[in-house]
């Protein structure tokens, strides 16, 4: 018997809680319905790749099964049959009879929504859509460009010469502007229709965790990193416990970290877990930009509160400030933006206070003579941190003339390196890359050429550099790179929100994911 589509769910979908789609492709049925079982646990909306298959007719019957059974534990799950052609950018290679037979069968298996495509369904006879319609599942009518970024208003157009129940439009996003063009017309768009629009691609993240804020029916996620069925796409745990997709609505104020690349930063973990427990209703995004024109724009269609500014655009924001904290000012680089009432733009340097926090707590820092190896971004906040807290700083880099340059610039002193061995630290702060995961050069001096009390590695990948273990087994005290990234987070915690920062629970997310990606990784 056809499971007939309930249209007071129909209906209400939007008030839904599971919002979330899982979408799950195997090209075994067995694998297919174990990561639907799992998938259980996280979504009770669950979209079947059926295209994804060697041999997608024999998933019917055991499919069968599964529903009934999953459905005697969670009534209210709803699953979408989708059996996309290889022309349209599936991986079904029969005909349209073929696929419109199997998408009827796997609506009176008990799929609640059936996914055609919107080149199938102009192939098709309206008899044959009124056969697929018969079966009692909702029909979904989806468009996919997956070069570009189409125009949404004419591909739903195309759509709704069918009258479908739901219109799903899937363009490529290229920009972060294109993005936000997207979400802009969605929200005038869902009005008038149950709409399910995102944007695939890294550029398109804003729209995956935004599109339900902008009306879209759901949207959708991966079970797991390493089963997306598409360009940009989360994981139902990242979309559901991270982004809380779910319950962003107009209220919600709106951070994120832009740069190029953001898609592997740990800011939109920590600082989602901090807004969590501190029950702020926030969510902070990843935003790929490519130019600040991008960035800019970003800035003016959405309510963004503020910014983590990361390379390459500390210096190119400079210009649009209204105003910057005197530190950011003497460095030339700002990684914090807080908007104003004004919508006007405020700059700040945290990654100050990430290096100068966590040795404040382990001895003075006035009059302490403290080494830092490197020259660039990271050396230049260190550099300029440590001599405004009265600190003798002296700058040892592999370019000596851009070391010295900087020296005198932040009143620290320049030293070459056949000179160090000759000297006692209090501090040793590495602000080079030296020890990070995927470096060949695993300390920045050799052993025999430093003595220091205290040994702040700003690298945090992996948690426990070659110079960090190497300062334990000299019984120094040590300072893990992670603890910049928390400090510098939780300082811009703080001037968003006006809260103390959660510091500990900031720091116990990052350093369960460097963790968890180091056990995965070995």
């Amino acid at each position: 018997m056809p499971t007939i589509f309930d249209r007071s769910t129909l209906a209400s979908l939007r008030s839904r809680v599971d919002r979330v789609a899982i979408a799950l492709q195997a090209a075994r049925v067995p694998e297919l319905l174990r990561q639907a079982e799992a998938a259980l646990s996280e979504s009770r909306l669950i979209e079947f790749r059926l295209d994804a298959l060697d041999k997608p007719t024999t998933a019917i019957a055991p499919l069968r099964r599964f529903l009934a059974d999953a459905r005697e534990r969670h009534s209210d799950l709803l699953a979408i049959a989708t059996c996309r052609r290889k022309p349209h950018g599936g991986n079904f290679r029969g005909t349209l009879k073929e696929e419109l037979a199997i998408l009827t069968h796997a609506a009176t298996a008990g799929c609640s929504i059936v996914d055609l495509e919107v080149e199938s369904a102009e192939e098709a006879a309206a008899a044959q859509i009124d056969a697929l319609r018969q079966t009692g599942a909702a029909l979904l009518i989806s468009f996919h460009d997956f070069h570009r970024f189409a125009d949404p208003a004419a591909a739903l157009e195309r759509i709704q010469r069918f009258q479908p129940d739901f219109a799903k439009i899937i363009p490529t996003a290229q920009s972060l502007a294109d993005s936000l063009r997207l979400l802009r017309w969605l929200e005038q768009a869902s009005n008038h229709a149950q709409i399910v629009a995102l944007a695939m691609g890294e550029q398109g993240a804003l729209s995956r965790i935004l599109c339900l804020r902008a009306g879209a029916a759901f949207t959708f996620a991966s079970a797991t990193e390493e089963t997306a069925t598409a360009p940009g796409q989360f994981t139902a745990q990242a979309m559901r416990e991270v982004f809380r997709a779910e319950q962003i609505d107009k209220a919600t104020r709106i951070y994120g970290v832009a740069g190029n690349p953001v898609a592997h930063s740990l800011s939109p973990l920590m600082q989602n877990a901090a807004f969590r427990r501190e029950r702020y209703d926030a969510v902070y995004l990843p935003l790929l930009v490519h130019s600040m024109d991008d960035l800019l724009e970003a800035v003016r269609e959405l309510p963004i509160s503020g910014l983590s500014i990361t390379m390459p655009f500390k210096q190119q924001i400079m210009p649009h400030l209204a105003n910057l904290d005197p530190l950011s000012a003497r460095l030339g680089a700002c990684n914090t933006v807080r908007l104003g009432a004004d919508r006007r733009l405020y700059g700040f340097n945290t990654d100050v206070a990430g290096v100068v926090r966590p040795l404040e707590r382990r001895l003075p820092l006035r009059g302490a003579r403290v080494l830092v190896l490197g020259a660039g971004g990271a050396a230049r906040a260190a550099v300029f941190g440590l001599v405004e807290k009265g600190a003798h700083v002296f700058l040892c880099g592999r370019n000596e003339s851009i070391a010295a340059q900087l020296a005198q610039e932040a009143g620290a002193v320049a030293i070459p390196r056949t000179l160090v061995p000759d000297q006692s630290f209090d501090v040793l702060v590495n602000a080079t890359p030296c020890g990070m995961a995927g470096q060949s050069q695993s300390l920045p001096l050799q052993p025999e050429e430093w003595n220091a009390r205290v040994v702040f590695d700003l690298v945090y990948n992996p948690l426990e550099t070659p110079l960090l273990r190497l300062a334990r087994e000299r019984g120094c005290t040590v300072i893990q790179g992670v603890e910049m990234f928390v400090q510098q987070g939780a300082r811009q915690f703080e001037l968003w929100t006006g809260k103390p920062a959660p510091e500990a629970e900031m720091m116990r997310t990052v350093l369960h994911a460097l963790q968890r990606a180091q056990t995965v990784g070995a």
